[in-house]
């Protein structure tokens, strides 16, 4: 393995973009249509005086990571610029040298103590490290002239007993095992309100991209899905029914997700909607193909109520009631078996929790623990090439893909910048209908590029275009 190597944080800067959908997207009790994304754009000093760039991107999803309804969508927008620049702030405070997971593990705890001490839940809090990890990562993979996925498996990011949480591995051999695919299997999102057939548009966007669930699967040859639900059992069986109409028609077996969004208050109601589904005849193929359940629960509750009942139909993950770095190993001792991997919150914990699964499938004789990868609506250009990164690193086959459909591609991006992602990720985007966007063929994407010096991007936005954060 390669030594970890060390380097000083010179400069963290943050930015800001608006994002406007094409379609609303309603998933929990948000309807979504515009949002800003967050940026990070950090240098870096090698202890031999190399120097580099790395940037990150995250959009900054409203009732997500604090659902309390007393607060707006400014609010939540407001929130996560707090803790980024609280972990702006942190990064900056300390000019000593480290590895990429040395500053990480220097300021992991005090930053979410400090941002609870200012009301901020730990999954919040997460947000600012998580981008910066990845920009200080970029620019380290930039200075060496290396893959993230090189940098990971060879340990020259630090990864170890630098956190408690992380001690007790073996991560030099784990990295090592680690081995990334040359594709993907996109899994789509239907969210609460997204038209299943033509029938239920209400207001066409005619943009020629697909608008209906219909549309997306003769456009893009899915066979993975993620099926949002609201917490209200006729409601749900009834959308469900519809949904499976269409993916029924399909010659191919095709496999999805349930994703509660927290909507039910209780184990009793995910029982009720499970067993409403294995009873319903329209609803038997759709059945046989669930693999997960996500998040059905409320993060009050969700792990105080131990749901191997559930877990004993489907399997049950948990999303955003990973906070803080041991939340999987409360989890687990409440029946679940899973949990997801977002960038938005944090690499090195989806490294952890993978490293997790590893030792307890051991343990089992089996694969009974796994991760699943998820989206925040990431969007194309380094949110979306980091994340998916990430997850084709630690052995996903397919991965949750949303924001290519809710949002025109690249459409509102300088065209300097958007011929900039496709010259360099050619597999993984094209030019079509006006504007750079993700390329699904055959429900896949095509991601051998982001194998490039980097953390998944050999382009980087124009920085100049936007707003200071």
């Amino acid at each position: 393995m390669a030594e970890a190597v060390r380097f000083v944080v010179r400069e963290i800067s943050l930015f800001e973009r608006p994002v406007r959908l094409r379609l609303p997207f309603r998933f929990g009790v948000v309807t979504l249509t515009e949002c800003p994304q967050a940026f990070v754009r950090a240098r870096i000093e090698l202890t031999d005086g190399r120097s580099a760039v790395g940037g990150a991107a995250e959009l900054m999803a409203p009732k997500w990571f604090d659902k309390n309804l007393a607060l707006s969508n400014d609010d939540n927008f407001e929130q996560l610029r707090d803790v980024l620049r609280r972990a702006r702030d942190a990064y900056r405070s300390d000019a000593s040298p480290d590895t990429a997971f040395g500053h990480f593990a220097r300021h992991h705890d005090a930053h979410l103590a400090a941002a609870a001490a200012h009301g901020h839940n730990a999954l919040l809090a997460s947000y600012g490290p998580a981008l910066i990890d990845r920009a200080l990562l970029d620019g380290l993979c930039r200075a060496l002239d290396v893959s993230f996925y090189a940098a990971v498996q060879t340990n020259a990011v630090g990864l170890g007993a630098s956190h408690a949480a992380f001690a007790g591995f073996d991560w030099d051999a784990i990295l090592r095992a680690l081995q990334p695919a040359g594709t993907i299997a996109a899994r789509h999102t239907v969210g609460l309100v997204d038209a299943i057939a033509a029938a239920d548009l209400r207001e066409p966007v005619h943009d020629g991209l697909p608008e209906t669930l219909e549309q997306v699967v003769a456009r893009y040859g899915h066979r993975h899905f993620k099926l949002k639900v609201g917490g209200r059992v006729d409601d749900d069986v009834a959308r469900l029914t519809a949904i499976a109409g269409v993916l029924d028609r399909s010659p191919h077996e095709y496999l999805v997700s349930l994703d509660g969004n927290e909507q039910y208050a209780d184990a009793a109601g995910v029982l009720e909607l499970l067993a409403r589904l294995r009873a319903a005849p329209a609803l038997v193929r759709l059945w046989r193909s669930i693999a997960f359940i996500e998040q059905p629960i409320a993060r009050a509750r969700a792990l105080e109520v131990d749901v191997g009942d559930i877990a004993g139909l489907k399997p049950v993950i948990i999303d955003e009631s990973d906070g803080e770095l041991d939340a999987f190993e409360r989890a687990r001792a409440r029946g679940y078996r899973g949990i997801s991997s977002k960038t938005c919150k944090g690499l090195y914990k989806s490294l952890l929790n993978a490293a997790r699964c590893a030792r307890w499938n051991a343990g089992e004789g089996g694969p009974r623990y796994f991760m699943s990868g998820e989206d925040l609506t990431t969007q194309a250009g380094l949110a979306v090439q980091q994340d998916l990164a990430l997850v084709n690193l630690l052995g996903l086959t397919h991965v949750e893909r949303n924001g290519h459909h809710y949002v025109n591609g690249m459409a509102a991006l300088p065209q300097v910048e958007q011929q900039a992602f496709l010259t360099a990720h050619p597999d993984l985007y094209e030019h079509s209908h006006g504007a750079v966007r993700l390329a699904i063929r055959d429900g896949r994407l095509a991601i051998g590029s982001l194998a490039c010096a980097g953390f998944a991007s050999a382009a980087l936005p124009q920085w100049s275009g936007m707003a200071l954060l």
